[in-house]
């Protein structure tokens, strides 16, 4: 009876007890099985690839080892060779080999160049990477800022032939689409940078608005050169061959339907309108038409309008195809927005995780009391965080104009929301604040004293908080002149009679970083006499840097460091600069330095890529160390490792500080000779006789640039220019601003807070004992 019962408890469990069983059955079944096979398969494939596996056969171990452990060459370069420096590209995109998306090339006239062309260039030039104009006109004169390619005939099949082999010859493997247009054609520069980046580059592609000959099939078309074509490189590339052949045997008065006979004659390939799924749209404009009074669809959805018969039309038709974007852009926003709203009710935070504004990142979250972004109080008038640390300063130029556009902003958005009962006027502003969130913009709290005025015309004061954010926009790379690595630098060290010993080390110093990997440098030494020094009979001061001066051509041949004398009692950086400046050519790079710089391959490098002639100026900010006494020294970050610690200094302290940015000096400068004789020549001529001479006894050459220049003038930290400590000679002969900074350098400059405090703190002691 019992065994009964236990076999209905354990039938449902039958099968699975079964095959546990079965299954540990056939486990030790293969297991005996593969320890009887003796070696391992796989040992006895390695085997046969790498050697006998015997321990007494030496040579297959050998081998074996040969062929996967890893081997350390060392770098050795041979003396007696040249050193040559690998020139590396500006770009990745180089050495990758790709290629820019579009290229636009404009065909103008003698009479509309500057007028139609100038237009096309106001309204597109910004949406295209690269613009060009071609002209018949043989040496035309280029309007500012357009780059005009002269062919000098200005027979249209000949200009088009032209056009396209300066195409190919300068730009076929650099673009991967090019776009041909008339100066009397408007183009809605983002449809058509959008278009090309929906089409396939491997195929040969004529796209445009295809018009039929007369007299010939449905297949033979040309593209009308009014409204523009695309040409695809590869069909560039096929039909480059083919251009001296066609320019002969083919006559037309039109430049288009040269182009479309001459691609079908010798290729076979017609224009289209459409091609994967992208149509090509263009509308012809009407005489007298009003752009603003056109609503057609063909209208809004064109690429390309043609013909545009003066500058002013174009401007016109620019500014309502703008306006209908920024339409579309603002409704596209609404629509995203509405959509956030209704998905965010789904997710796990439900409303509460909805940012404000929507669609944009949620704040900053600090994670320590070190991320915390402060705000910034301002008024009005007047803003209470300065950057020179003062409490308060006048608020004026852009800041003031940003406070105006916020105020204005709210104003504006408060009517909207509640008009027609209420209509607000400002009255002030009591309170703002403003702070910088790197995920989302500058948001700005703004407490303004309205007067609201209801429909009856009641009138009330009222003081309302609101909140504006004004978000950042799309990051975009700002146009820069084209600069090379390869230009030499011309180092110049003006040198006093009290620097003569600190110049041995610079020379030496120099001869490490510049000469020995034989850098593209030169180096001007400009020694500075005194009234009383160097005269007949008496010690030369720079007898010794003369010295090392010739054992370093001596000892690198073909190294040439010259140097200069002058005499003067208050030697300015000004006064010093001039001398040099007429001593080298126009184009001459200079690199003005001191004696305590040490300049590396880095610095000139990055020297060459920021000063740009006729565009910007560098002056580097150089990492000045403390004084060795208070505080022990440490380089900064990149630059190297630190020094050992002076002797005596404290170890239990820790790791201090060993010096900072010197935001104050001004004494290192990259710059281009032809900018600064511009910036002199203005300068000679704002300030005249007595004015200019007590003007550059107290103005060093940033200032000069900075007042008398139109240049972009860049500062930036340079952690490769590591000064080591020494007080600044402040002489009472400059500007009251330059005296101040003179001071507040050597001041900051002497240790950390922590450092001086702690020397106070020793001090007090050993007084009070």
């Amino acid at each position: 009876m019992r065994l009964s019962s236990l076999l209905a408890l354990l039938r449902p469990a039958l099968p699975l007890i079964l095959g546990l069983s079965l299954g540990c059955s056939l486990s030790l079944l293969r297991v005996s099985w593969i320890q009887g096979e003796g070696e391992d398969p796989c040992v006895e494939a390695l085997g046969k690839l790498g050697g006998p596996q015997n321990p007494d056969s030496k040579a297959g171990l050998d081998q074996s080892d040969e062929d996967f452990k890893p081997r350390i060459v060392p770098y050795y370069r041979d003396p007696n060779k040249p050193y040559k420096k690998v020139l590396r590209t500006r770009y990745i995109q180089t050495e990758l080999g790709s290629r820019e998306r579009l290229l636009v090339a404009v065909l103008t006239s003698r009479a509309t160049l500057s007028t139609l062309a100038v237009a096309v260039n106001r309204t597109v030039a910004h949406h295209f990477p690269r613009l060009l104009y071609f002209t018949g006109q043989r040496g035309a004169r280029a309007p500012a800022g357009m780059q005009v390619v002269s062919h000098g005939d200005e027979r249209p099949a000949w200009l088009m032939s032209e056009t396209l082999r300066h195409l190919h010859t300068h730009f076929g493997a650099d673009y991967d689409w090019f776009f041909i247009m008339q100066d009397d054609t408007y183009v809605q520069a983002p449809r058509l940078a959008a278009l090309a980046g929906h089409l396939s580059i491997n195929q040969d592609l004529y796209l445009g608005r295809a018009e039929e000959f007369i007299g010939a099939g449905e297949q033979a078309r040309y593209c009308h050169g009014g409204f523009g074509y695309l040409l695809s490189r590869s069909l560039l590339l096929r039909l480059r061959p083919h251009l001296d052949g066609c320019r002969g045997d083919i006559l037309s008065a039109r430049p288009d339907e040269w182009l479309g006979r001459c691609l079908i004659d010798t290729l076979g390939i017609g224009c289209v309108s459409q091609h994967q799924g992208q149509q090509y749209r263009s509308f012809e404009l009407a005489k007298n038409r009003d752009p603003e009074k056109e609503g057609s669809s063909a209208f809004l959805s064109a690429f390309a309008v043609h013909p545009v018969s003066e500058g002013t039309l174009m401007y016109r038709l620019h500014k309502r195809f703008s306006a209908l974007e920024l339409e579309r852009a603002y409704s596209e926003i609404e629509q995203l927005q509405a959509q956030i709203r209704n998905l965010t009710v789904l997710t796990p935070e439900g409303e509460a995780g909805l940012s404000w504004p929507v669609g944009l990142p949620a704040p900053f979250t600090p994670h320590s009391r070190f991320e915390v972004l402060g705000w910034d109080y301002f008024t009005e008038q007047h803003i209470f965080s300065c950057p020179d640390g003062a409490p308060k300063c006048p608020l004026q130029g852009a800041g003031r104009a940003d406070v105006g556009d916020a105020v204005d902003t709210a104003l504006e958005q408060l009517n909207r929301r509640y008009q027609p009962r209420l209509r607000f006027q400002k009255q002030r502003l009591l309170n703002g604040y403003r702070r910088f969130d790197p995920a989302r913009g500058m948001e700005y709290t703004l407490d303004l004293l309205l007067e609201a005025v209801t429909q009856r015309g009641h009138r009330r004061a009222l003081a309302r908080r609101v909140s504006l954010l004004r978000p950042l926009s799309r990051v975009e790379i700002l146009p820069m002149p084209y600069v090379t690595e390869a230009t030499r630098v011309q180092l110049v060290l003006p040198l006093l009679g009290p620097e003569a010993t600190a110049a041995l080390a610079f020379l030496e110093a120099f001869a490490a970083s510049v000469l020995e990997p034989r850098e593209h440098a030169l180096l001007t030494l400009l020694l500075v006499y005194g009234p009383r020094e160097g005269g007949r009979g008496g010690p030369d001061p720079f007898l010794g840097v003369k010295a090392a001066a010739a054992e370093l051509e001596r000892r690198y041949p073909g190294a040439r460091l010259a140097w200069l004398a002058v005499r003067a009692e208050a030697p300015s950086q000004v006064r010093l600069m001039d001398v040099i400046s007429k001593k080298h050519p126009v184009d001459t790079l200079f690199f003005l330095t001191t004696v305590w710089t040490r300049p590396g391959s880095e610095v000139l490098n990055r020297c060459r890529m920021n000063a740009i002639s006729g565009w910007q100026v560098f002056f580097p900010v150089h990492f000045q160390e403390f004084n060795p006494v208070l505080s022990p020294q440490r380089s900064p970050p990149g630059a190297g490792p630190d020094p050992p610690s002076p002797p005596g200094a404290d170890p239990s302290r820790g790791a201090p500080v060993g010096g900072r940015f010197d935001r104050q000096a001004s004494a290192e400068g990259c710059f281009y000779n032809a900018d600064y004789l511009a910036a002199r020549a203005r300068l000679a001529s704002e300030l005249a006789g007595q004015e200019e001479e007590e003007a550059l006894e107290g103005l060093e050459v940033m200032d000069v640039f900075l007042r008398f220049s139109g240049l972009h003038l860049f500062r930036a930290v340079e952690p490769g220019l590591v000064q080591k400590f020494s007080l600044r000679d402040c002489s009472p002969r400059l500007s009251e601003e330059l005296y101040h900074r003179c001071r507040l350098s050597n001041l900051e400059g002497l240790g950390g807070r922590a450092q001086l405090a702690m020397a106070l703190f020793e001090q007090e002691q050993a007084n009070s004992t």
